[in-house]
């Protein structure tokens, strides 16, 4: 379906053609809301990203951005110095989403050991 069909509906994330599922899915992927997360505390350079967000590759952190600039959530500066330098920022429309998902982070590590309890106590039912 092309992107000017996809605007004229309306928005419903449930429904499998719905426009709001790849930003739901941009915004909440693994990479995208530590991405989103990091920003909100500053501006940082691909190298310092990298090295915030443990784990992430190189070829994954370079795609989460291309993504999130497209999706208009992340600025790309770049630098007219030698060595190239570029920064990356939130839009404001991209600190309203990394809010967003920030909340559910800090949920979801506030709620490990509760997590964890319900993991072996699942575990344990399986096996007995």
């Amino acid at each position: 379906m092309s992107e000017s069909v996809l605007r004229n509906l309306r928005p419903d994330v449930n429904a499998a053609q719905c426009p709001s599922r790849p930003i739901l899915e941009h915004v909440t992927s693994r990479w995208g809301v530590l991405v989103l997360a990091a920003l909100l505390d500053d501006s940082y350079r691909f190298s310092e990203l990298r090295r915030l967000i443990g784990g992430v590759s190189e070829k994954m952190l370079a795609q989460t951005l291309q993504t999130l600039e497209r999706d208009g959530f992340v600025h790309r500066e770049a630098q007219p110095v030698i060595p190239p330098r570029v920064d990356y920022s939130l839009t404001e429309f991209g600190r309203e989403a990394a809010q967003q998902v920030w909340e559910l982070a800090r949920w979801s590590e506030r709620s490990v050991d509760k997590v964890l309890a319900a993991r072996a106590t699942y575990d344990e039912a399986k096996t007995s």
